[in-house]
């Protein structure tokens, strides 16, 4: 299926509907916007305040909006009043999301419209993010994972078709390592970092990853902190807000996700980085299931195991078994 089959399945899926759109002007939540305001019969576009994400979110948020002539709801919730937020446990993605979705969905149903969807692709299902099962539990719709639609295709789309988007969306309490606790403190410090880096580069992706007296730089092109001594610059501006060393990830961000099986002579194996429920995922299954133990479920030809691991077989080719593979990553759920 090429880009193009992929967009109209997601246009289809909006069609005529009165869409709300969970909305951070990332790129999966804009293309969402862009498509909904082409075929929809209504739409309305809800961002959610929460006082942790970069400088401009909102007001980036109120551009896309005006641009493709959609309602916009800005909700605001300050996360500094919950005090299981601020503990930052393991499920903290969780937690957040369940906050989120439910103040979205609410305000969608009092404001007439009943598709409520989010920009969740296909890309996020084998990543480590657990905050996918709010979107499960709070029966979002998921257009852009129905179309089997990856993160490099999405990205593809918007380029092609020259329609801005934020590639700085994600919440600024990310940076801080799980069960270290959050703070306001904290997060102004990490903001004021990323800012500075973005303001005295070309880097379009910057994320400071905040462990107490060190600051840890990662970003989409090494070259600009690295060329015209700019990394001095950095270091000396980060170590006035606090940090003790600054160190730099040689790994450069790459948002362009998407999934490559391990495919060999009919069949494939594919190992995600979180455990699976299998009580849960066998709900899911609509098709026949040949057995389930405590271990695995076993298709015709799929085999589930509960430590992650995704094993196929007797699929003639390797589009075949991509295909099969991205069908069934969306009947998964996983464990927190």
């Amino acid at each position: 299926m090429n880009l193009e089959d992929k967009i109209n399945i997601v246009k289809s899926l909006l069609k005529d509907k009165k869409v709300a759109i969970g909305f951070s002007g990332g790129a999966d939540s804009t293309l969402m916007a862009y498509l909904s305001s082409e075929v929809a019969k209504d739409t309305i576009a809800i961002t959610i305040d929460n006082h942790l994400m970069p400088t401009d979110f909102i007001s980036h948020t109120k551009s896309m909006c005006d641009s493709f002539g959609i309602k916009h709801e800005i909700i605001d919730i300050n996360f500094y009043e919950d005090q299981e937020f601020l503990q930052n446990s393991p499920s903290r993605c969780y937690t957040c999301r369940d906050m989120m979705y439910s103040q979205i969905k609410s305000t969608a149903l009092k404001k007439g419209f009943d598709y409520i969807c989010d920009g969740n692709n296909i890309s996020d299902l084998v990543n480590d993010r657990p905050g996918i099962l709010i979107t499960y539990k709070q029966r979002f719709e998921t257009p852009l994972i129905k179309a089997k639609l990856t993160s490099k295709e999405i990205h593809e789309y918007l380029d092609k078709n020259n329609i801005p988007y934020s590639k700085s969306t994600t919440c600024l309490a990310t940076r801080i390592p799980t069960n270290t606790k959050t703070n306001k403190e904290k997060i102004e410090r990490i903001s004021q970092s990323e800012d500075y880096i973005l303001d005295t580069t070309d880097c379009k992706i910057v994320k400071v990853r905040d462990f107490g007296e060190i600051g840890i730089i990662e970003v989409d092109d090494i070259d600009e902190i690295l060329s015209n001594d700019k990394f001095r610059q950095i270091n000396d501006e980060l170590k006035g807000k606090g940090y003790r060393k600054i160190a730099l990830n040689l790994s450069q961000i790459d948002d362009d996700e998407f999934i490559n099986i391990d495919y060999n002579e009919g069949s494939f194996s594919y190992q995600l980085p979180f455990t699976i429920n299998l009580e849960e995922t066998s709900r899911q299954i609509t098709g026949k299931i040949n057995s389930i133990t405590d271990e695995k479920i076993v298709l015709d030809n799929i085999t589930i195991f509960e430590t992650g691991l995704i094993e196929g077989n007797n699929l003639k080719t390797k589009e075949i078994a991509l295909d099969t593979f991205m069908e069934i990553l969306q009947k998964l759920r996983r464990n927190i």
